[in-house]
């Protein structure tokens, strides 16, 4: 992940760049702001709601954009290495539905 623009932790404009690998996948979670998504390159898949559902998701394809209200609960997934780009207002914030899903707290061991 890179920050292009801003800081998503502070008030102001953020564009942040993220490069995922196939499969990777994005739990159950919901942001305090509007999370605006291009697909530079690959496919992302966004589903709503509260559990992970592969068969509930709809594709994003390269070039493609999309868009969640604040609070909107939501879930996403790459089919393969894809590379997004996140822009909004901060301050930003992901918080996940279930805090064990959330990778920011796994150790070294885990």
């Amino acid at each position: 992940m890179a920050a292009l623009k801003g800081d998503p932790s502070k008030e102001g404009i953020f564009v942040l760049r993220l490069k995922v690998p196939a499969d990777y996948k994005i739990m159950p979670h919901w942001h305090p702001a509007y999370e605006n998504v291009t697909v530079i390159s690959g496919t992302a898949n966004i589903g709503m709601g509260d559990v992970f559902d592969k068969t509930k998701g709809v594709k994003i394809p390269t070039g493609g954009f999309g868009y969640l209200a604040p609070q909107m609960h939501h879930y996403s997934w790459a089919d393969g290495e894809t590379v997004i780009q996140l822009h909004g207002m901060g301050p930003w914030q992901l918080y996940y539905l279930n805090p064990d899903d959330d990778p920011r707290k796994m150790t070294a061991r885990d």
